[in-house]
């Protein structure tokens, strides 16, 4: 999606250099390995490359550091929040009821051990039609919304599902930067700006 691939480069102190595009440093376990390799681990050998991850890149001065965490509650989601502390977290999920199952456990998994969820993002929130114009919700409408008021959190924004969203990512050249007047990456912007807005002021 970042129109990135290869092996990071280490520097002089063994550490790895992330990866860079569109100014922002990208590190990833697709790096690592070749193309078509799974990724079956579980328990330790996961903790292990969670650390590396984190620990062993040389990330330099971030404004932010984002990481995108698979569904569910699992080893890895476990490992990063009791390892690093995080400023918060953000739930995406679509509207239908079997999505909006693993985002509710999720929440409360962060809850649990002490993360701040900063809110909700409703993704493929609607499709429309690319030449009569008429909206679906193929998802479910408001799932999302009805969860957020469930668990007493904000719905950041909605993602709706269309092609050109798929095409941009598919070719590397992100929406918000191959398109950025367009309603999709507009939807993407107010979205960071709520959860910016959220976040507690960095240190001094």
């Amino acid at each position: 999606m970042m129109n990135l691939k290869g092996n990071p480069e280490l520097t002089p102190k063994n550490l790895m250099r992330p990866l860079k595009n569109y100014g922002i440093a990208c590190m990833s376990m697709g790096f690592l390995i070749e193309e078509t390799a799974p990724v079956v681990w579980r328990g330790l050998m996961v903790m292990s490359a969670v650390e590396k991850l984190l620990r062993q890149v040389d990330w330099g001065q971030l404004d932010y550091l984002v990481i995108d965490m698979p569904p569910g509650t699992g080893d890895v989601q476990l490992s990063i929040s009791q390892n690093i502390p995080i400023a918060g977290a953000v739930i995406i999920s679509t509207p239908q009821d079997v999505a909006l199952l693993d985002a509710r456990k999720g929440t409360e998994m962060f809850r649990k051990v002490h993360v701040p969820v900063l809110g909700l993002v409703q993704n493929m929130s609607v499709f429309q039609c690319p030449n009569c114009k008429h909206e679906t919700h193929i998802f479910g409408a408001d799932g999302v919304r009805d969860l957020a008021k469930t668990v007493g959190l904000d719905v950041l924004g909605d993602i709706p599902l269309q092609v050109n969203i798929r095409e941009t990512c598919d070719s590397g050249q992100p929406v918000v930067i191959s398109q950025p007047h367009s309603d999709a990456a507009k939807a993407y912007l107010k979205i960071a700006v709520e959860i910016v807005r959220r976040l507690p002021a960095p240190p001094a």
